[in-house]
């Protein structure tokens, strides 16, 4: 028989999430441009290029679109001499372009020689992602690492250390394995895993400082692909240091799949406190574009209520009461045109990506919403009178009515930007 719960017995949920883990501080940077992560410093979204970096136009190019998107720190693939020969000129072109987001070297195997042989791309780089599973085997190991440590440390450049389980250090997962064994009580396959990658992290950290890298400029990942796995790992990293951490599955898979994955994850190490930067590892469709990935981190952060990045568009999902389209359209519409705006928005009128815009279908829940919203519109649904009322910060304004109503609600959007958010001086 179950035991009868009094009202009032449970002890009250905190509201929002928990405070921030508090982990070491760096700053990545490139000219004035100073992205500081971890600390107290907001959860930074990153991204990286699917670009042969050989291809220094091309790479330059998407870069410019990821850091437009939003993107505050942009990975690039740097593999083969001639990608390395090549960042130097990306950076040149990004600078043109007055870009000025720092670029995040992604090195596999021969990291280590490309950092030596090409000093150009190891000083134009802002930091190093470096994978221990794949810096090299056996007797290499230790001076490969080092190598690329001690160019980390000549330059004074940040590093993350990131552990992948598709490409673990097979050396150190077979101790584990045999240490596990050897228990009374063996560990699960799983837990094994996790603590062969958290091991691999914090290990390779310690050797990093041990060659001189300040704590400060290290941060770790340990990603995986499953999304209990990912917060089992986590959880536990955080747990043992005080290292920044970057959160992400490793892939996240296509569409809505991936979004959900992603989501699902992190939303619950956010809540928790963990995590400095986020990336979103999105397969993209085919002919989609890449800053999909920025959007997602972005909204995931933003209807957590942990940063704000551009007006937010409430809108309902339609129902039998709303048989037009048009307010769907209409919120399409303000949704592209305000994230469209806001690279220029965010340098000439601070403060505007915290305004709400609700664009509601029917009269049920349109005008409740358009009221609680900054600038709100309530549609006509079925068999309703064919008037739009606009409301402005809780107060009904004006009432729209036929076929320009769209070009119409824009402009009051605009001119309430200008009247309420200043433009800098």
């Amino acid at each position: 028989m179950m035991n009868k719960i009094e009202p009032g017995c449970l002890p009250p949920l905190p509201l929002g999430p928990l405070p921030r883990r508090l982990s070491r501080q760096s700053v990545v940077a490139w000219g004035d441009n100073r992205v500081t992560v971890g600390g107290d410093a907001p959860v930074r979204v990153q991204s990286m290029t699917n670009t042969d970096t050989e291809d220094a136009i091309a790479t330059a190019i998407q870069v410019k679109e990821l850091a437009r998107a939003g993107s505050e720190l942009v990975r690039i693939t740097v593999n083969t001499p001639e990608a390395a020969a090549q960042v130097p000129y990306i950076r040149e072109q990004l600078d043109k372009m007055d870009v000025k987001v720092p670029l995040i070297g992604d090195f596999h195997y021969n990291g280590h020689a490309l950092l030596k042989d090409y000093p150009d791309c190891a000083k134009t780089l802002s930091k190093y992602r470096i994978n221990p599973g794949n810096v090299g085997k056996g007797a290499k190991r230790d001076p490969q690492f080092a190598q690329m440590i001690e160019a980390a440390c000549h330059y004074d450049k940040p590093i993350r250390i990131g552990v992948n389980w598709g490409s673990l250090d097979q050396d150190l997962l077979a101790q584990i394995m045999d240490e596990n064994a050897k228990l009374a009580t063996p560990k699960t396959s799983q837990e094994v895993m996790i603590e062969a990658l958290i091991q691999s992290a914090l290990q390779s950290a310690s050797k990093a400082v041990e060659l001189g890298m300040n704590p400060n400029q290290i941060t770790l990942s340990c990603k995986v692909s499953g999304v209990q796995d990912l917060i089992a790992v986590y959880r536990d990293l955080a747990r043992r240091c005080d290292y920044s951490l970057h959160l992400g599955l490793t892939e996240a898979g296509m569409g809505s799949k991936g979004i959900v994955a992603s989501t699902a994850a992190l939303a619950v190490l956010l809540q928790e406190g963990i995590g400095d930067t986020i990336r979103i590892s999105l397969t993209p469709d085919p002919g989609a574009p890449r800053e999909n990935e920025v959007i997602v981190g972005q909204e995931i952060l933003q209807t957590m209520g942990l940063r704000n990045f551009t007006p937010m568009v409430i809108a309902c999902p339609g129902c039998g009461r709303t048989t037009s389209t048009t307010f769907q359209e209409l919120a399409a519409k303000i949704q592209s045109y305000l994230r469209q705006q806001m690279p220029v928005w965010k340098k000439t009128h601070p403060g505007v990506e915290n305004m709400n815009v609700a664009v509601m279908g029917c009269i049920v829940n349109g005008p409740g919403e358009s009221k609680h919203a900054n600038i709100g519109i309530s549609l006509p649904g079925t068999g309703e009178s064919p008037a739009a009322p606009v409301f402005v910060d809780g107060v009904k304004v004006k009432t729209l009515r036929g076929e320009g109503i769209a070009e119409e609600f824009q402009l009051i959007v605009d001119e309430y930007v200008k009247a309420n958010y200043h433009a800098k001086n």
